[in-house]
């Protein structure tokens, strides 16, 4: 123990004066944790040392000062919130923190301003992940990218470090996060004066000197005595607008009509055309469905053209009404922008506005001549082949039709598609023109083999002669005519009687075969020829002829054709 403390413990006014401090800060009522009050009583380079009144002098670093300006208006003398950490450390000194009470008062005024939207004055002092910090009244607060201003801003330099009016948009108490916005409040000082300047204008009122701020493609942004206002692009003329920067320039003055005020919102429409009375209002008089009128054509699109009949007044000429040859026809190869063109009115809906036009109307149309052409020969012209036709052009008219492969040759065979390609031109005849399609037929250019019939009155239950061509597994195909152009397949069933002589392979190329006509459909071109059929009807006549009581004398069929056969044998001798 050294002498001082000997003294210190010794001492009776020592001990007095320690029984007279300890009673004065009993007193006091000072409590860890709390924001007391603190008198400057010395300010250096590293520290502002301040009396709390408590046993010794507090102090605190110099930078707890130098967030809000404070530095600058702190002198000797000047009393400051402290934030009681310890009213006594290990070394017995005092710790209070100036930051801190800064913090802990401004969220407790922050919880109070988030309640009434009051602004508050803050400092954006760095950028971090999706927005900056701003120091409010010494809290550090979040403020979002989107917050900063009205209008998304490129650089923000000129608001860095320096006082701007902040509003709270969200207090998060468990996490001590506060969210603020500056555009909020720029909004709320924008929307106050808006408000006012409405007071002098009204819908329905005429101005004269609104003023372009900017265009878009879908519209104008005016300046209407203070007043942002929108002129839509379907407000500036009657008849359609390409761009609105077509029309005006930045700066320059436009008479408008006020047409709509939104109170909730503060928005102002703003209108041209409706300053000129509207052409569709009286549009049955000047144009009837039927006439043919002159224009111009305005915009090409993918299914039409627009046509500019008058001012204010726009029709369309759907791609269908274009050509007469091809109804699916790409609009920019019949007609082009600023082109002057003949049309026919189709159609007038007063109610939507739509006019609907006609260019090939104003055409010679094709389809006239060509129903008189019906079972002509023609000249086609090969456009696409497909799994089953071909679709080909007339090279006179450019008019399209379908040639099936069945149309080709008699034999309907498939694979006579592949005998031609794109751009050939072969020799056909129009068999059929139904709801402007057209049915080719290169078969109908040569003689139908079916023709035989006709020409032998040949029908169904006769018998004919063939030759058989060729030999199948389930059957043999057979020529009825010389030409070998008619070939009828007798199937296996019906080529004997027995079924030991239908076997297919018992018979050869070449071989005379008489068969019955069971079917005969010209029409449909189906033939049913049997061999089977004609050996039982020859059976029956044979038994007719010679066999009357054979079955009571016991006589046989074969004894019956060996009779028969016998008797013809000796009168040929």
């Amino acid at each position: 123990m050294t002498i001082e403390q000997e003294l210190k413990n010794t001492n009776p006014l020592h001990k007095e004066f320690q029984n007279l401090l300890d009673k004065d800060f009993k007193d006091r009522k000072v409590k860890e944790g709390e924001i007391i009050k603190a008198t400057v009583t010395e300010i250096t380079t590293k520290f502002i040392v301040a009396d709390a009144k408590l046993k010794m002098e507090a102090m605190i670093p110099i930078e707890e000062f130098k967030n809000d300006d404070e530095l600058k208006k702190l002198k000797v003398g000047s009393t400051i919130d402290v934030f009681l950490e310890r009213i006594e450390s290990g070394r017995g000194e005092i710790i209070v923190s100036r930051d801190k009470a800064r913090k802990m008062k401004a969220w407790k005024k922050m919880e109070k301003v988030f309640e009434t939207q009051e602004e508050m004055t803050g400092y954006i002092t760095g950028k971090v992940k999706g927005g900056f910090i701003a120091n409010v009244e010494g809290l550090p607060c979040f403020m979002p990218s989107s917050q900063i201003d009205v209008r998304p801003l490129k650089k923000i330099d000129h608001l860095m470090n320096t006082p701007v009016k902040v509003i709270a948009t969200r207090i998060d108490k468990n996490r001590g996060n506060v969210c603020v916005s500056r555009r909020a409040v720029l909004e709320k000082s924008k929307n106050a004066e808006i408000t006012e300047a409405l007071k002098n204008i009204k819908e329905g009122d005429i101005v004269e000197d609104a003023i372009v701020k900017a265009t878009t493609d879908w519209g104008i942004f005016l300046d209407i005595k203070g007043i942002d206002a929108l002129l839509h692009v379907s407000d500036l003329s009657h008849g359609r607008v390409k761009k609105p920067s077509d029309l005006v320039n930045i700066g320059q003055k436009l008479k408008v009509k006020i047409t709509k005020i939104d109170e909730k919102t503060n928005r102002v429409s703003a209108s041209v055309k409706a300053l000129t009375e509207d052409p569709y209002a009286n549009i049955e008089k000047k144009y009837k469905v039927g006439e043919i009128h002159e224009g111009t054509v305005t915009k090409i699109m993918d299914y039409g053209c627009f046509v500019k009949i008058e001012d204010g007044i726009e029709g369309l000429i759907h791609n269908s009404e274009l050509d007469w040859a091809n109804r699916n026809i790409k609009p920019s190869k019949v007609l082009a922008v600023s082109q002057k063109i003949k049309f026919k009115i189709v159609n007038i809906d007063k109610d939507t506005k739509r006019i609907s036009l006609s260019y090939k109307a104003t055409l010679k149309n094709p389809w006239d001549k060509i129903k008189d052409q019906i079972n002509q020969e023609v000249k086609i012209k090969v456009n696409n082949i497909t799994d089953k036709a071909i679709f080909a052009e007339l090279v006179e008219s450019g008019l399209s039709g379908m040639l099936h492969y069945k149309e080709i040759s008699y034999d309907e065979n498939l694979e006579d598609l592949k005998k031609y390609k794109k751009n050939d031109v072969i020799k056909a005849k129009i068999i059929e023109i139904k709801d402007d399609k057209i049915k080719f037929s290169k078969r109908a250019l040569d003689k139908d083999p079916l023709d035989w019939f006709k020409d032998n009155k040949k029908s169904v239950g006769d018998i004919v002669t063939t030759r058989i061509h060729e030999v199948l597994k389930t059957g043999v195909k057979v020529s009825i005519d010389r030409e070998k152009k008619l070939i009828v397949t007798i199937r296996k069933a019906d080529l004997a009687k027995d079924a030991a002589d239908a076997r297919p392979e018992v018979f050869s190329p070449g071989n005379a075969l008489d068969a019955k006509i069971t079917e005969l459909e010209l029409k449909n071109r189906r033939i049913k020829l049997s061999v089977k059929a004609a050996q039982i009807d020859e059976e029956k006549s044979l038994i007719a002829k010679f066999g009357e009581g054979a079955t009571k004398s016991g006589a046989t069929l074969k004894g019956i054709f060996e009779k028969a056969i016998g008797k013809k044998g000796k009168k040929d001798k």
